[in-house]
C-alpha cells in the first residue's frame, strides 16, 4: 500500500475518534473496501477512488451545523501537507463535494467514474443489515421516534427540508434508504445493492408484523 493511503488512514482514524457510530472510522473503512471492490470492475484512477472514500466524511455537515465547506478545507490542507498533486486534490474534492444524497439535485452532468464508484459504496453502506443498524443508531442519537403510524413519510423533500427532517426512523427507509438501489451508478454497485435492498424489505415486513402484533 502506498504511503499516502497509509497516512490518510491514520489521519482519518485520529480525526474521527469518538464520532457518532454510523459515521465513524468503521463506516469509512467499509466504504473504502467497497470502493476498492467496485473499482476492480471499472477503468478508473484507483488512488483518487481510495483517497475520496477515506476522506468523504471527514467533516459530515450533519455534525458541523450544516457546514459543507469544512470537509473540503480539511481534506485540501491534509493532501497539501502530503505533497499531493493539485490535479489529484481537485478530483478528490470534487467527489467529496458531490457525493451526498441530499445534494443529488445540484450535481453536474457527466460525472467522473471515481465519484460514481465512491458514491455507490457510500450508498451501499446505508442499506442492508448495516444500513438498518446505522439508521436506528442515528435515530437514537437524535432521539427521533422509532415509528409513529400517524407520521407519514415525507417524499420528494427539498434539500433544506431533508436537512431539517426529524421524522421517524422507519420513515427514513421510505424517504431515502429504499430509493438508493435505483440510484446506483455501476453494475457492481447495482448487484450488491439488490441483495441489501431485499433484506430491508424483509426487515420492514417483519417490523410491521411485530408492531401490529399480528
Amino acid at each position: 500500500m502506498n504511503n499516502l493511503i497509509d497516512n490518510t488512514i491514520q489521519f482519518v482514524k485520529e480525526k474521527l475518534e469518538g464520532a457518532e457510530a454510523g459515521h465513524d472510522w468503521f463506516h469509512i473503512e467499509r466504504v473504502w473496501k467497497l470502493s476498492k471492490k467496485i473499482a476492480e470492475k471499472e477503468d478508473c484512477n484507483v488512488e483518487v477512488v481510495e483517497l475520496s472514500a477515506l476522506l468523504h466524511d471527514i467533516a459530515d455537515p450533519k455534525f458541523h451545523n450544516g457546514d459543507e465547506t469544512l470537509a473540503l478545507k480539511i481534506s485540501r490542507e491534509f493532501l497539501e501537507s502530503q505533497n499531493t498533486s493539485e490535479d489529484i486534490i481537485e478530483q478528490v474534492l470534487f467527489v467529496i463535494k458531490n457525493i451526498s444524497f441530499k445534494n443529488r439535485g445540484e450535481v453536474p452532468e457527466n460525472l467522473p467514474i471515481e465519484l460514481k464508484i465512491v458514491q455507490d459504496a457510500d450508498r451501499i453502506d446505508a442499506i442492508g443489515a448495516i444500513g438498518i443498524g446505522r439508521t436506528f443508531n442515528f435515530g437514537g442519537f437524535k432521539n427521533n421516534p422509532m415509528y409513529d403510524p400517524n407520521i407519514k413519510p415525507s417524499l420528494n423533500m427539498s434539500k433544506e427540508e431533508y436537512k431539517k427532517s426529524n421524522g421517524t426512523t422507519i420513515n427514513h427507509f421510505y424517504e431515502k434508504l429504499l430509493l438508493l438501489k435505483d440510484l446506483m451508478n455501476t453494475s457492481e454497485g447495482k448487484k450488491i445493492a439488490e441483495e441489501r435492498h431485499d433484506f430491508m424489505l424483509t426487515f420492514l415486513h417483519q417490523f410491521f408484523k411485530e408492531w401490529n402484533v399480528e
